[in-house]
């Protein structure tokens, strides 16, 4: 049966497994296979209300919790095509999501983004809000606790259709950083492959205990961090927020973290932070690095033997309590890791895997392996996915993951899958001893006036390793030399600029900074430089800086 659903229907079996803890009226509430089963009931008596059919688009607007889940799984086992959509993005774009799906039903967070998209000129769908003070229906929005509660009446035995593997289940729009997001649709088949495909790694347990925070709505914590606990009755706790993700860390002590690398970024900061105005902290430290990732490697002697378990006792667990204390694996993806700091945390005892991937490959396409992990590397394929490189060393990749297509945009789909059924990924990579390191993006290459080319994304991955920059981007196209916008409290242009540099030694010597343009106010979801998976809207903020970019390079033409 192909169907993503099954994989809420095989705890049929086991009614009493908790699957779910969410943060609700200031304490943390467990949640049981049969009480989620009981939830997708009750949506699917709402869909059924609505008189929605197998095909029918229904949107999901809401932060990560037990509801995203029976609302996204009721839809799938009813053959209805869900459409996730991010909470934290503007409502011209979410209103333009809903319309351009065909979407009859969305459901919000709460009333405000409701009302917005209404302003927006939504029209002809029907509008639930989760989070509601509205006492059953006003203005175009409806209370969806208060209409849920109403059809319990109507419950029936969860509906579970036999579906063709190619049934389209979800059209997922990307975040793309300019312009509109295309519809990448997916198939029953693509979700449940490469679901199948990330559980025979065995990097997922029954007893674990996962911690979600990455939007649902993107395919990397979709399918890490709900289809992948599902599939092996794992359970899952809904962090409250990114401001109280370090106390939900401490207190729930999660095993497994799907994560993007400003996480363990901004935490090797705070790391190197707490070490540098004590020697003895520092040596030590690096002691223990030194040491444990020789270990990692299996190319330790006999005194790292003796020194490694002193070295976790006294250095790292201190350090890992931070994170609960209990973390065994977490998988790192959506952008580039310095191997730096992924070696940092392996050595501690921590492994950082890093995977690659994206939203037309449903999303994984290749993650190091616990028992082989090479940092610098994106690992090799999933078992079903094959991969090779086409003109331009861009990485093509095949297998029963990648999407149908895009939603309504032939011309799109024929440019980003060819005849014989690749897809082109627009990464520039090498593969070497059956892993793939991605070298950057084949549009995002810098080509300086001079004619040398560069790849910003290495150099950016090097930089950030620097706690003193909390977001970069670099500039040099059509330019004389690079240049750099950082975010950072420090305005000390001289030494920023010598630091920077320093973390790119082992780039060729062109690739060096030689301006700066320092701000201290961050790039977030809300001031429009960040997309809702916090990746940085280069393009948005070259526009926002220009001025002071062309101030930057007319003082600099004498250089």
């Amino acid at each position: 049966m192909a169907n993503v659903a099954t994989f809420l229907q095989q705890h049929d079996t086991s009614p009493n497994r908790v699957l779910y803890r969410q943060f609700i009226d200031n304490e943390w509430v467990d949640f049981k296979a049969s009480e989620m089963i009981d939830l997708a009931r009750n949506w699917q008596s709402f869909f059924r209300s609505m008189g929605l059919q197998p095909g029918d688009r229904v949107a999901i607007c809401l932060k990560n919790s037990i509801h995203w889940v029976a609302f996204d799984l009721a839809a799938l086992a009813m053959g209805m095509v869900s459409v996730p959509l991010y909470v934290d993005d503007n409502a011209g774009n979410i209103c333009y999501c809903i319309q351009n799906s065909g979407a009859r039903a969305v459901v919000v967070e709460n009333d405000r983004i409701g009302r917005n998209l209404l302003k927006e000129g939504l029209q002809d769908v029907r509008v639930l809000s989760m989070k509601s003070d509205i006492a059953v229906s006003e203005g175009g929005v409806d209370n969806a606790l208060h209409l849920l509660k109403s059809l319990e009446r109507q419950l029936e035995p969860l509906e579970l259709l036999d579906l063709p593997p190619d049934t389209l289940a979800t059209i997922c729009y990307t975040s793309g950083t300019s312009g509109r997001p295309k519809g990448v649709m997916l198939s029953h088949n693509n979700m449940i492959s490469n679901v199948d495909s990330c559980f025979q790694l065995d990097i997922a347990k029954p007893e674990d205990t996962f911690l979600s925070f990455l939007p649902m709505s993107h395919m990397f914590e979709r399918t890490g961090g709900y289809y992948l606990p599902l599939r092996v009755g794992a359970k899952v706790i809904y962090a409250r927020g990114i401001n109280q993700l370090p106390e939900d860390l401490a207190t729930q002590a999660p095993t497994v973290l799907f994560a993007v690398p400003r996480i363990f970024e901004k935490f090797y900061g705070r790391i190197q932070a707490s070490v540098k105005d004590s020697s003895f902290k520092r040596r030590a430290f690096e002691k223990l690095v030194d040491v444990g990732w020789r270990m990692a490697q299996g190319k330790g002697g006999i005194m790292d033997h003796f020194q490694l378990p002193l070295l976790r006792a006294k250095v790292a667990q201190p350090i890992l309590e931070r994170l609960g204390g209990r973390l065994r694996l977490a998988v790192v993806g959506g952008a580039a890791l310095d191997s730096t700091i992924a070696k940092s945390f392996i050595a501690m005892g921590l492994p950082i895997l890093h995977g690659y991937g994206m939203t037309e490959a449903c999303p994984v396409i290749s993650v190091n392996r616990p028992e082989s992990n090479v940092p610098e590397s994106v690992g090799p394929p999933l078992p079903n996915v094959k991969v090779k490189l086409g003109d331009n060393d861009e990485l093509l990749a095949k297998g029963p993951n990648i999407m149908l297509g895009y939603w309504e945009n032939d011309e799109a789909t024929r440019q980003a899958i060819d005849k014989d059924g690749w897809l082109h990924t627009g990464d520039v990579a090498e593969i070497k001893d059956g892993r793939i390191f991605i070298r950057g993006r084949i549009k995002d290459i810098m080509v300086l006036s001079n004619g040398e080319k560069f790849s910003p994304q290495d150099a950016e991955t090097a930089i950030i390793g620097d706690d003193v920059f909390e977001q970069i981007v670099l500039v040099g196209e059509g330019r004389p030399f690079i240049s750099m916008i950082a975010v950072t409290a420090n305005s000390n242009e001289k030494e920023l600029i010598k630091r920077a540099n320093d973390r790119l030694g082992h780039l060729p010597r062109y690739i060096r900074v030689r301006r700066i343009i320092t701000t201290k106010e961050p790039w977030t979801v809300d001031n429009g430089l960040l997309t809702p998976t916090l990746k940085v809207k280069r393009v948005k903020v070259l526009d926002a800086f220009k001025e002071r970019i062309d101030d930057l390079y007319s003082e600099g033409m004498g250089d």
